[in-house]
């Protein structure tokens, strides 16, 4: 492949005063086809400049040369392996859909149209507003301890330390013959300071009428040892972390009296390792308000 270096003039302004400028200046470049524009961005990323606010560019001109090696001027050859890999484990939320049996589904609607909108701007520029009515129980949501506790901590006060870049832990129990996840099933698990993520596989009947019909759950036991043990969130891919059919709420009850977040009906854990990823389940931090929807994941080494 022909390699460039585009040769120029330059005056470099910054907006913290002071200027640059270079006379000749020589450097890499993958097309002889760029403006003046474009050659000064690149010699802003080549020496590393900060605060700039004007870069003009003269005399312009491209010559056949063998490249020296220029910082951010030309494209990679390789394809650098992502450090990380990201797992979505959240629902969509969508108008009508149905998270949990005879709670009221979300309705959409607009305070904007985009042709309404157009009225407002340039031609051809155009946006929505659009407006949302919903449960904060919807989709994929964490329960903060205001959920169950009127004293308790709201979604505002919720530390991130408690939602966001959480060390997690897999308890895979697909295959059980027992609804309910008690503490034997975790008693040999280290679970002190880490998000504990129970997955059950029930997220395979999400929006579906088997989805809130004998749900997997977690027991008062089992949330007992959890929170005495040290762990930080705990979540089920499942209707509720308690059983839907028993009103005491043994396991809400025992968790958020602990501060330690819920977090419902989690999707794809089959994609997650035991252990090894990083859990980010943050909610909005509404105050008074004590469940909201989030966007969970889980980052992977890649």
């Amino acid at each position: 492949m022909t390699q460039s270096r585009a040769c120029f003039d330059a005056d470099v302004t910054f907006l913290n005063g002071g200027s640059l400028t270079v006379r000749d200046f020589r450097l890499d470049v993958a097309s002889d086809q760029l403006s003046a524009d474009d050659v000064g961005l690149l010699l802003v990323g080549h020496l590393g400049l900060l605060m700039v606010d004007q870069v003009a560019v003269s005399g312009l001109r491209f010559v056949t040369e063998a490249h020296k090696g220029s910082r951010g001027t030309v494209p990679a050859t390789a394809t650098a392996t992502p450090a990380t890999r990201l797992i979505d484990l959240t629902h969509p939320v969508e108008e009508g859909m149905v998270t949990y049996p005879g709670l009221p589904a979300p309705a959409f609607g607009l305070h904007l149209s985009r042709a309404e909108s157009a009225a407002h701007y340039a031609p051809g520029t155009e946006f929505e507003l659009a407006t949302i009515t919903m449960i904060g129980n919807t989709g994929t949501y964490l329960d903060a301890p205001w959920h169950r506790f009127p004293d308790g901590i709201d979604l505002a006060g919720l530390p991130l330390e408690r939602t966001a870049a959480l060390d997690g832990l897999l308890v895979d129990v697909t295959g059980s013959t027992s609804r309910g996840i008690d503490a034997a099933a975790l008693a040999a698990l280290d679970v002190r300071g880490r998000a504990v993520l129970l997955r059950t596989g029930w997220d395979r009947h999400w929006r579906t009428p088997q989805y809130g019909t004998d749900a997997p759950f977690l027991t008062g036991a089992g949330a007992e040892l959890l929170a005495e043990r040290g762990a930080v969130l705990v979540g089920i891919d499942s209707l509720n972390i308690d059983d839907a059919g028993d009103p005491r709420r043994p396991a809400h009850t025992r968790l958020l009296a602990a501060g330690i977040p819920v977090l419902e009906h989690l999707r794809g854990l089959d994609a997650l390792p035991a252990s090894g990823f990083t859990l980010h389940a943050a909610p909005v931090p509404v105050r008074r308000f004590g469940t909201f929807p989030v966007r969970a994941y889980a980052v992977l080494p890649g």
